[in-house]
């Protein structure tokens, strides 16, 4: 009987060695799920500051263009009133030439 005794000891120490190992496999497992997580999110970290940089380029642009559309619109509506209306055309060349009429008083304002 000390014989099965032994061998029950043995089964008792090695079933406790297979789960030392079993847990030694999982903490393995999840040290290097999370090293994982950290290397995505490591070189996702640059991703997202290029993204951010592009986004503030583009809404500069973006700005750019609005400005430059009210400017075209401007000078496209200027440009037909000059064509179009004798009374802002003699208002804009005598503004240009600095003509005045006897009499007129004139005031400019600088912008």
């Amino acid at each position: 009987m000390s014989k099965q005794r032994i061998a029950g000891v043995k089964l008792t120490r090695l079933e406790a060695r297979i789960r030392v190992i079993h847990g030694a496999g999982r903490f393995v497992f999840v040290v290097f799920c999370i090293a994982m997580g950290f290397v995505v999110v490591a070189t996702a970290v640059p991703q997202l500051r290029e993204v951010d940089r592009l986004e503030a380029k583009l809404k500069l642009a973006k700005d750019q263009e609005k400005l430059i559309v009210a400017e075209r619109e401007f000078r496209e509506i200027e440009c037909r009133a000059l064509r179009e209306d004798p009374a802002f055309l003699e208002i804009h060349a005598r503004d240009r030439l600095d003509y005045y009429l006897e009499g007129e008083r004139i005031l400019k304002f600088k912008h």
